[in-house]
Formats: structure tokens, C-alpha cells, sequence
């Protein structure tokens, strides 16, 4: 009884910290705000100012546009997770067993609208509706180990409201709020070799956070700009009813602190030539992740998550006055250290992207993106003292694909 009370905490711990984890990009960011983003792997993000998605990266891009802009974006993903090379030892398998898993993943669909109104020739003010973070993985009750692997179902969305100010034909500056809503259900279960296996944690848990950014962007002259971005994360706090122990303790609260955000983005158009290089570096603050606390429990769990950094490069092509083609290529750090998960794996992965616009009149447009992120293999150990033990290699790829439409008005 000792021991499965223990293990019972224990697996409410791993279970949430999978709910932190996301194949999309490290940890549990999620870049989906817009289609051409996608198409050119999110490269010179912050200033290029093609369409309204550019205030969900950098709010004093809003100076760029002398029109009222909208852009209505979804993004399908699909992840395709792994375990291969796995062994499971737990109460039903003493001496061991294959714990492989070929179908972890999900698909899931992510809209975004982004809104800019021009006031005058200084202002402009916008509002957006995205995501930044969400995962959802599946493991069905085929796998050994169902109490690493269970269902993780997490979503969030972010309500942006900004403004901007051009200082001169040089400088503009922005900033805006962020209102953050956050929902999570997780389940898992250890086979103890009854007829059902026993349901060790199920939550439903949601909450409200608020953020700011600011932002600036220089403009060198017509084809060549900057820009540069900071995002601040605030501490979620999600509550909800959690089942562990036997028990369930109503309107708990887990406080989930989200990581900063810091891009540098750079355009380049070549003089009389209808090509464009642009560039990013972006810093995210995943060492604030470096515990899981619970207003009744305390640190339920330490994670010592590591700073990750993502870097990309694209091109873009004027074609003529209907199309448009780009591309890029990113590299994108794992935030992930020393403590890595089964259910869903993170690693450092690799972005390879393409897309295109194509213009219906100069009001009007739609964009294509794609993107294909390979992923690396992590070999993962796991375990619950004197309960059960899994060791494997994972891996995760993604594909993403997003449509977009935009009309200035």
C-alpha cells in the first residue's frame, strides 16, 4: 500500500511534467501564428511585415502598415512520435517486457486571427487571437508502461491587444498585453494485474495568466530593417479537480511558470532584384521551468530545464505581382537537460520549410506554408522507486501545414 501510494505522487508528477512537453518546438512552445511564418520556418519574423501575424512576433511592426490589415490563419499538425528499443518492468512483468510504441502522436488544428488598425500616421493598435503552447499525445492501453504514457490534452490561447509608435522614419516602438488561458486533462493508469487496470491521476485543470512585449524595429531604408522583441511569460495558475491517492482534491492549484521570450529578426532586399534574405535568433527562457509547485503539496517535482535558443535562415522570391515563394531552414534547441520523458520526447530538431503567396489583387491574398521538423533520437530512462522502470529510445517528427488569408482594407 506504501508503495503504490508513492508511486501514485510520483506518477502525478511525470504525468504533469508531460503536459509541459511539446514536439512542435522545444518544450511546450507552439509556433503556429501564421502561415507565411511557417513557410519560411519563422525566419526575419519579427519585421518583415508581410501581413498582420507580424504583431503576434514584434507590436512595433504595426508602424509598417498604412491600412487597416486582417489575416485568418489555421495550422494542422501532425506529430509522429516513437518509442522503439524499449523494456518495461513493472508490477504485471517482473523480468520485463517490449514496451515499443509506434503511434503517439495526434493531429491537431490551430486557428489564428490577427487585426491592424492604423490611427493616424504615429498610431496603430491591434488585436490578435493565437497559441503559443499546447501538446496533446496518446497512448493507448496496448502499451507497457501506461503510467508513462496515458493521455496528456493541453491547450492554451493568447489574447493579444497592442500598440504601436513610429518615432521617425527610422525607429518605431510597440507593446501590448497578453491574457493567456490555459486548459489540461491528463490521465494515466498501472497495470497490477487486476481486470481494469488502476487509475492512478485524472485532472482537469485551467487558468488565466497575464503577460506583456515590447518591441522595436529600425529601418534602414525601404529594403533593409530590424527588428527585435521581448516577450514576458507570467506563472500560470491552473485549477481544477485532481483524482490521486484514492482521493480527490477539489480546486487545487498547480502554478506552471511559462518562459520569457527574446527575438532578433533581420530583412534584406537585394536592390532591384526580386530576392530577399532574412534571419532570426530567437531566446527562450525555459530555466524558469525548473519546478512544479502546488498551492496544497508544495514542489511536487523538479525539472532543471535548460535556456534554449532557435536559430533560422530563409529567402524570399517576388516571382511577379501574383506570386510569391519562399522558404527557410531553422534549427531549434531542445529545452529539455537532464530530465527527459517518454511519453512525449523532446530533442534538438530541424525545420524544413517552404510556401508561397498568391496574390488575388493588391487588397487580397492567400499564403501556403509547410514545414517538415525532424526530430533526433533520445535514449529516455524513467522510473518509480520499488514500483516499475522503463528504459527506450524515442524519437518525434512533425509535419505542419497552414492556409491563410489576408485583405487590407
Amino acid at each position: 500500500m506504501k508503495k503504490t501510494a508513492l508511486f501514485t505522487k510520483t506518477a502525478i508528477v511525470a504525468a504533469l511534467a508531460l503536459s509541459t512537453t511539446q514536439v512542435i518546438a522545444a518544450g511546450f512552445q507552439l509556433n503556429a501564428q501564421s502561415a507565411t511564418g511557417l513557410g519560411r520556418a519563422f525566419a526575419g519574423d519579427a519585421v518583415i511585415a508581410d501581413n498582420a501575424s507580424v504583431m503576434a512576433r514584434n507590436a512595433a511592426a504595426m508602424a509598417l502598415f498604412d491600412k487597416t490589415e486582417l489575416s485568418l490563419g489555421l495550422n494542422v499538425l501532425k506529430t509522429e512520435i516513437e518509442v522503439n528499443d524499449a523494456t518495461y518492468v513493472g508490477p504485471t512483468a517482473p523480468s520485463g517486457t517490449s514496451s515499443n510504441y509506434d503511434d503517439a502522436g495526434d493531429t491537431s488544428l490551430v486557428p489564428n486571427i490577427h487585426l491592424i488598425v492604423p490611427i493616424n500616421e504615429q498610431f496603430a493598435v491591434g488585436i490578435n487571437l493565437y497559441s503559443n503552447f499546447g501538446t496533446k499525445t496518446e497512448f493507448d492501453d496496448s502499451f507497457s508502461g501506461s503510467e508513462y504514457g496515458g493521455l496528456t490534452d493541453v491547450k492554451s490561447v493568447n489574447l493579444g491587444l497592442a500598440a504601436s509608435y513610429r518615432i521617425n522614419q527610422q525607429w518605431s516602438v510597440g507593446g501590448g498585453l497578453d491574457i493567456i488561458y490555459g486548459t489540461g486533462k491528463l490521465e494515466r493508469s498501472l497495470d497490477v494485474g487486476a481486470p481494469e487496470k488502476m487509475e492512478v491521476l485524472n485532472a482537469d485543470a485551467s487558468g488565466v495568466g497575464l503577460g506583456f512585449n515590447l518591441g522595436t524595429v529600425f529601418e534602414l531604408n525601404e529594403n533593409n530593417r530590424f527588428g527585435l522583441s521581448y516577450h514576458y511569460s507570467p506563472e500560470l495558475e491552473a485549477e481544477g479537480d485532481i483524482y490521486y491517492n484514492g482521493t480527490t482534491a477539489k480546486d487545487d492549484t498547480l502554478y506552471m511558470p511559462l518562459p520569457d521570450m527574446a527575438e532578433f529578426s533581420g530583412y534584406h532586399r537585394l536592390t532591384d532584384s526580386k530576392f530577399a534574405v532574412h534571419y532570426s535568433v530567437q531566446w527562450i527562457g525555459w530555466g524558469a521551468f525548473d519546478t512544479l509547485d502546488s498551492k496544497a503539496h508544495g514542489t511536487l517535482n523538479e525539472y532543471q530545464w535548460k535556456d534554449a535558443m532557435h536559430f533560422s535562415l530563409g529567402g524570399t522570391y517576388y516571382l511577379n505581382n501574383s506570386w510569391t515563394l519562399r522558404s527557410g531552414y531553422m534549427y531549434d534547441q531542445s529545452a529539455q537537460d537532464e530530465v527527459t520523458s517518454t511519453s512525449v520526447p523532446d530533442s534538438d530538431r530541424q525545420w524544413f520549410s517552404a510556401g508561397f503567396t498568391y496574390h488575388f489583387s493588391d487588397d487580397s491574398n492567400l499564403d501556403l506554408g509547410a514545414t517538415y521538423l525532424v526530430g533526433q533520437d533520445v535514449f529516455v530512462t524513467e522510473s518509480t522507486e520499488g514500483v516499475s522502470q522503463i528504459t527506450g529510445t524515442t524519437r518525434a517528427n512533425a509535419i505542419l501545414v497552414a492556409v491563410q488569408y489576408s485583405h487590407s482594407f
